[in-house]
């Protein structure tokens, strides 16, 4: 793997990951995001379903927390992941924890660490990590690490959170060359540090100092600590990173933090927004391109604002609870996560009569096809076909949401495309 920049402005990173999988035939620019799966399928989609998307990323991220409880099958049929599940061909990066999926805190030790599948709890060793990771055979894996530090750990706790970290790298890296499936694989290290700034800093620096091929920046998911202090602790942690190496952080994926981000120096990110955003009963409408006259699109977000949410609440906080937005006159409520300001409430009754798309120039097979009453039929009726169209139009929208950060970047336009994804949506110190 090899990561090939062709501009860095302002700690924004143009380029691309090339020389990828084990014949190296792929590529990935960046800055870009990884393709989502849940043990190992993208939810709602089938491979063939899934293929008709374009410019689908080159890397898909599956989790061991899905797949733990399946070792001893993996085990058996000795050729990993990828052909059990009948991925197409791609690379496979395989992550400790699913970022759309809660992790209960208070069950990490010295010597282990907890994932949660579908059975209950998994406890693993390195050592079982890492048989774990030979069975599903990927192309890139995160280290072991423990990132449960929770909301306001002392520093003690958090400084033994680093320190584990890296002997389970150290562990790890060592139990790699003795492993036949994994040789050829590209071990990420995983930058600890909860909300300590001398914490974080020592994490990457030590990391950096290991053989890995890049480094994942564990932590940072939202609402896990305030946004000034988040900012500060990824530039801290990414100016002790090599230039020459990627940066993944988990459990970023809304785009108002997307962009923050990139312009601390992140190259990759997961793309399981994309999903909560489906399982809301949700469409993505933001606006990301900067060649579209922004009037149109103001006029294009006061028809598409939800039901229940004000000017003034437009320009407020990030999000919007599911109760403000159903007001009584929905149906069900939209998700169990927060809705964002970056997506519109299909369930709503207002859609039940709008025969226009999802989003208006949408090349999408939803938006091509469908409108957005079909959509509000389809999940008031709860029927299947309603979170496949969705989710096709999610991963559309999303990708070509990076495609033009890309382009932005290209052209240094990055704070045109920001202002015009922002546009109307004011985050709140603190948020």
């Amino acid at each position: 793997m090899k990561l090939e920049l062709s501009r860095v402005v302002q700690g924004c990173r143009l380029g691309v990951l090339t020389e990828l999988g084990k014949t190296g035939q792929h590529s990935l620019e960046t800055p870009g995001c990884l393709l989502y799966t849940r043990c190992a399928s993208v939810p709602h989609l089938t491979q063939d379903t899934l293929h008709t998307l374009t410019d689908l990323p080159a890397v898909t991220q599956v989790t061991l927390s899905t797949l733990a409880e399946h070792q001893e099958v993996l085990e058996e049929f000795k050729e990993g992941a990828r052909k059990f599940a009948g991925l197409h061909d791609t690379v496979v990066y395989c992550s400790l924890h699913d970022p759309a999926a809660p992790c209960p805190p208070g069950y990490t030790t010295n010597k282990t660490v907890s994932v949660w599948g579908s059975g209950g709890r998994i406890e693993l060793s390195v050592a079982r990590f890492m048989a774990l990771q030979a069975a599903v055979r990927p192309d890139w894996f995160a280290s072991m690490s423990d990132g449960d530090t929770g909301p306001n750990p002392s520093r003690k706790r958090v400084r033994k959170a680093v320190d584990r970290t890296l002997a389970h790298l150290d562990e790890g890296l060592t139990l790699q060359q003795k492993m036949e499936g994994l040789k050829e694989a590209v071990l990420w290290g995983v930058c600890e540090g909860g909300d300590v700034c001398e914490e974080r800093v020592r994490s990457a620096r030590e990391t950096a100092k290991r053989p890995v091929g890049g480094f994942l920046l564990d932590g940072f998911q939202s609402g896990a600590m305030a946004n000034r202090l988040r900012q500060e602790l990824v530039t801290k942690t990414t100016a002790e990173l090599p230039e020459d190496k990627p940066r993944l952080i988990h459990g970023v994926g809304r785009p108002d933090e997307v962009l923050e981000c990139i312009e601390m120096g992140i190259d990759l990110f997961e793309s399981f927004f994309v999903y909560q955003v489906t399982e809301r009963g949700c469409a993505l409408n933001f606006p990301y391109d900067i060649d579209t006259d922004p009037e149109l699109a103001v006029l294009d977000k006061e028809k598409e604002r939800p039901v229940g949410v004000d000017v003034a609440q437009e320009n407020g906080s990030s999000d919007i609870s599911p109760d403000a937005i159903s007001g009584g006159d929905s149906g069900d409520a939209p998700s169990k996560t927060t809705m964002t300001r970056f997506e519109m409430d299909l369930r709503d009754k207002r859609y039940r009569e709008d025969f226009s798309p999802l989003v208006s120039g949408c090349g999408c097979y939803c938006c091509q096809h469908h409108q957005r009453a079909y959509v509000h039929h389809l999940l008031s009726a709860n029927e299947l076909l309603g979170p496949v169209l969705l989710m096709l139009h999610n991963s559309a929208h999303y990708l070509g949401f990076f495609k033009a950060i890309r382009r932005a970047l290209a052209q240094d336009r990055l704070p045109e495309l920001k202002q015009r994804v922002m546009q109307g949506h004011r985050q709140e110190d603190g948020q």
